[in-house]
């Protein structure tokens, strides 16, 4: 579903916006509400972040996000039934980030049973390596569910051709060597990258971490096939700037 979606995107010179947010960050309620008005202004797919203790590649925007969203009691059990709720109103792709931690905690099977139960669309692991992809693939036999892989700016083309072919749906490009949250500018290091990344991928490439702008998402989008937007759609929302928001599926196209 996430691959076709973004395939149909392409053949239509358009690029792919996938907005990030951390769910019952405000409300479980806030968060369905904000789902389906990302499914509105067009959004390709949305990546709904599992609040996490540990989350050690979110900046510090979405780790008070997720602090918030423990605190509020969220954990899987509510997200999957949150899921099962939006599901009713819109079939935009539905993409889990999470970490190990939770899917151990919760169970294998029960995770997978479950995100296949609700019609969850993707999943990424930040801290799943490559190497470690046959801990979760067996899970995934006979379910629509596509393993994200994510490739790092570090990553050389046998790593970046590993990845786009055990993983599926889309492979994450990494823009920045670090954590989540708003970047003032990207270098040629940047653009080489991802211009590298395309050209090997067996799989659309979406840039991720630090983009922030209408602009950056434009320029970025030049050398892959769209955009994942944390940090700043998450401040755009609890702001109810749906309109800056916009402006970003508009830079592409």
């Amino acid at each position: 579903m996430i691959r076709e979606v973004i395939d149909s995107l392409k053949e239509q010179n358009k690029k792919a916006f996938v907005p990030y947010i951390m769910c019952g960050d405000k409300s479980i309620e806030y968060t369905k509400k904000t789902i389906l008005m990302l499914a509105e202004i067009g959004a390709a797919a949305i990546e709904i972040g599992v609040p996490f203790s540990d989350a050690v590649a979110d900046g510090e925007r979405i780790q008070e996000a997720g602090n918030s969203a423990i605190a509020n009691g969220v954990n899987l059990k509510v997200i999957f039934s949150m899921i099962s709720e939006v599901r009713e109103k819109t079939s935009v792709p539905l993409i889990l980030m999470t970490y190990l931690n939770p899917i151990i905690n919760y169970g294998i099977e029960n995770f997978f049973r479950d995100m296949g139960n609700v019609m969850a669309d993707g999943l990424i692991v930040p801290d799943l390596p490559l190497e470690e992809f046959d801990f979760l693939l067996p899970h995934l036999e006979g379910k629509n569910i596509s393993l994200i892989p994510l490739c790092a700016i570090t990553s050389g083309e046998d790593r970046i051709e590993k990845l786009s072919t055990a993983g599926s749906g889309f492979l994450y490009a990494v823009t920045v060597a670090g954590v989540t949250g708003a970047r003032k500018s990207f270098n040629d290091d940047t653009m080489r990258f991802l211009k590298q990344a395309k050209k090997i991928s067996k799989l659309p490439v979406l840039a991720g971490f630090g983009i922030s702008t209408p602009e950056q998402a434009k320029q970025i989008s030049e050398f892959c096939d769209g955009v994942v937007i944390g940090s700043k759609v998450m401040e755009l929302v609890n702001a109810e700037d749906y309109e800056s928001i916009e402006k970003i599926v508009t830079a592409l196209g």
